[in-house]
């Protein structure tokens, strides 16, 4: 008769850092993107500047840096837009999301009585 000799296995523990539990960032609305370009266009209208560009990828970098809001900055830049505004840079697509999407903002006649753009 044979006896069989359990064999000990040995295991190392392995040591792992624990991460922190992601947290959920909180996006800025489009109306947060809008107030902000509004401020701006103000800001260039009262120091007697002609126009503002407005990029959506800076937008959103000086404003959550590190989060994925291009969608949310893109409308705001679109809503943003009065008459006579235009396009330095318009994206191809059909919904014009793109963190190069460029407006130039004219401030000389931030009047209320200006038409939005319709594009």
């Amino acid at each position: 008769m044979t006896v069989k000799k359990e064999a000990k296995k040995t295991t190392a523990k392995k040591t792992t850092a624990k991460k922190a539990p992601a947290k959920k960032v909180a996006k800025k609305s489009v109306q947060e993107y809008i107030d902000v370009i509004n401020w701006k266009k103000w800001e260039a209208h009262n120091m007697g500047w002609l126009y503002i560009e407005v990029n959506a990828g800076d937008l959103v970098t000086e404003l959550e840096a590190g989060v994925s809001n291009v969608t949310t900055a893109c409308n705001a830049v679109l809503e943003c837009m009065l008459e006579g505004d235009e396009f330095i840079f318009e994206p191809k697509t059909k919904t014009k999301v793109s963190r190069k999407l460029t407006v130039r903002y004219y401030v000389d006649n931030l009047s209320e009585s200006r038409r939005k753009y319709q594009g």
